[in-house]
């Protein structure tokens, strides 16, 4: 089953076109990044504004790195978000604990790059409501994820 997901929405006009049925049935989910070293970061009541004009149908997702108690709490101060994606480094530990705390469902995004990335993930299965696997993104890259950089998909092949 394929999940359409588009993220990094930063304007109505982008909301828009992501969750119109007419650009290939739409997506299924649209994310906001909360992620201040990234280009597409937006504040959080800039996020509820846009959460307000998607579809009830489309997921709307928070993405965030590491992000601490506090700054979940603001994020999801709105009402408006129905999964959290955590993609810094995370352990199983802490995102069991964000989904008991915020009462949200969790995806947990993973950085692939080898056999034994694919293994690792594996300890998230029990914790985690979805993965995303993600390349690992270059050394001197400063976000986590979100390069254009692809990564071997036949790694997940038997998972």
């Amino acid at each position: 089953m394929s999940v359409v997901k588009i993220c990094g929405l930063k304007t109505p006009e982008a909301v828009q076109a992501a969750c119109d049925p007419a650009n290939a049935g739409g997506a299924d989910m649209v994310g906001f990044v909360f992620f201040k070293k990234s280009p597409r970061n937006v504040q959080p009541p800039i996020a509820n504004a846009l959460a307000a004009l998607v579809p009830p149908d489309v997921i709307k997702t928070a993405l965030t790195v590491d992000a601490t108690d506090d700054e979940l709490a603001i994020i999801t101060a709105g009402g408006n978000i129905d999964l959290l994606q955590l993609h810094g480094s995370e352990t199983p530990e802490r995102v069991a604990e964000v989904k008991a705390r915020t009462g949200l469902p969790v995806m947990k995004a993973l950085a692939i790059a080898s056999p034994e990335d694919v293994a690792d993930a594996r300890a998230f299965e029990a914790v985690a409501d979805r993965l995303l696997f993600d390349a690992k993104p270059p050394k001197d890259s400063g976000r986590p994820g979100g390069n254009a950089v692809a990564f071997d998909w036949g790694l997940l092949a038997g998972t």
